[in-house]
């Protein structure tokens, strides 16, 4: 941010000539609270509750007919969908399917790459990586015969906060078949640097795969360009696709031919898929890592916000996601609740290049203080163990006034020690 002031005047400003404001008159916003968790579950628009109801009327009229003469056909749906996804992530229409859930889709996509042979049996992964997985990844090297603590190599964090490119590619050994990375980091927001990622592993014949779950939706990916073998991502965060909402995969047209370890009809080459054939035939596309009948009424909701990410731009919702981040960061700068006695910690990347689309506050008594957020300052953050608070504003409906309410609230909690009425025990869902 240029020359910015710490004022709610001046938040009030960046408002008004904020270009992408309109767009927060479209979701659902929760009456008086300040929801800053869109990285954990995204608000529901109109767009997304208008086409969700769609298919419901679609079913109430057209019974099974809704297969074939629905607008669009629910039996293309989920191609329908990848196409437009595909300009967001930077990739081919076919190479992107929307199908499943994230680990499911990990499942199936290590399943079809990882095939360790000869020296080539390790797969490499972070420590700071999501949990979920590691777990699934440890499973494919048992499912293999193998040790996970010989064949599962974990990129080393040197400060618990942050991955080194340099790091990663040195670990790119030969014996490395399979690599899989976080596009950002769940906890601090790094985002890596996927193409220089990317290119140097293809250097090496190494495939990899990124976990994109904390970057859809918040900025734009170029996957084709970068090289990328596949990746895979959620759309219940930035994409506002709802709770549980299916997923997304992407697979690199090079790689159509190979075969998918978990195979189902509806992976099957559309045109044949009710001959009902014994023998399967993949759809030489990324719809041939789909496995069963595709959830019609939990993919509905992203027709309607790609709708809205379509009239918004990517590139502009990057954009402001980098200011209302920056904005935040600088404000606790600024306001000096960097140092005594607020002791609040930066724990996102300072540089715009590395930074996701959630800023990590780090304090001793994180529990406490997102309790106070929650219940006495209307504020809904979450919490990450043992002492992270993270903070997502998001582009299409958060605000500059919203993000200087949360440093204010920030403020005020160490000044009036309201943490201190609050347990450190946590809820069950963080």
């Amino acid at each position: 941010m240029n020359n910015f002031k710490t004022t709610r005047e001046y938040a009030l400003k960046l408002d008004q000539l904020d270009p992408l404001g309109s767009f927060r008159e479209r979701f659902y916003l929760l009456p008086g609270k300040i929801y800053m968790d869109g990285n954990s579950l995204g608000l529901l628009s109109r767009d997304a509750e208008t086409s969700l109801l769609k298919i419901l009327h679609q079913w109430k009229t057209l019974g099974i007919n809704g297969w074939l003469q629905a607008d669009p056909p629910w039996f293309y749906y989920a191609e329908r969908l990848g196409a437009r996804m595909s300009n967001l992530v930077g990739a081919n229409p076919e190479e992107v399917i929307i199908t499943s859930s994230t680990t499911l889709n990990l499942h199936s996509l290590v399943g079809s790459f990882y095939k360790p042979a000869g020296k080539r049996t390790q797969i490499l992964a972070d420590e700071l990586n999501f949990p979920s997985d590691i777990y699934a990844l440890n499973s494919h090297i048992r499912s293999k015969g193998m040790n996970p603590e010989e064949n599962m190599v974990l990129i080393k964090s040197k400060d618990g906060r942050f991955l080194k490119e340099a790091d990663i590619i040195e670990m790119m050994s030969e014996e490395i078949a399979l690599i899989i990375l976080p596009s950002v980091l769940y906890r601090s927001g790094q985002l890596l640097d996927m193409k220089f990622l990317s290119g140097e592993a293809n250097k090496k014949g190494i495939i990899i795969g990124f976990d994109c779950s904390h970057s859809v939706g918040a900025l734009p990916h170029y996957f084709d360009d970068w090289g990328v073998d596949f990746a895979f991502w959620c759309h219940y965060k930035y994409m506002n696709n709802g709770p549980g909402g299916v997923a997304g995969l992407y697979i690199n047209k090079k790689h159509f031919d190979i075969p998918v370890a978990l195979a189902g009809w509806w992976g099957y080459k559309k045109n044949k898929q009710f001959d009902m054939s014994l023998t399967f035939e993949k759809s030489k596309t990324a719809g041939g890592w789909q496995t069963g009948t595709p959830h019609l009424l939990s993919m509905a909701p992203l027709e309607g916000s790609l709708k809205i990410f379509e009239e918004a731009g990517i590139d502009n919702v990057r954009e402001k996601s980098l200011q209302l981040t920056g904005y935040l960061i600088e404000l606790l700068w600024q306001k000096g609740l960097t140092v005594k006695p607020y002791n609040y910690q930066i724990g996102s990347p300072q540089e715009e290049k590395s930074r996701g689309g959630h800023v990590a506050v780090e304090h001793s008594e994180a529990a406490r203080i997102n309790k106070t957020l929650k219940e006495k300052k209307g504020i809904i953050p979450d919490f990450r163990y043992p002492n992270i608070i993270r903070f997502a504003p998001i582009a299409l409906y958060n605000t500059f006034e919203e993000v200087w309410q949360v440093a204010q609230a920030l403020k005020e909690i160490i000044d009036n020690e309201d943490y201190k009425k609050y347990d450190k025990t946590t809820d069950t869902v963080t």
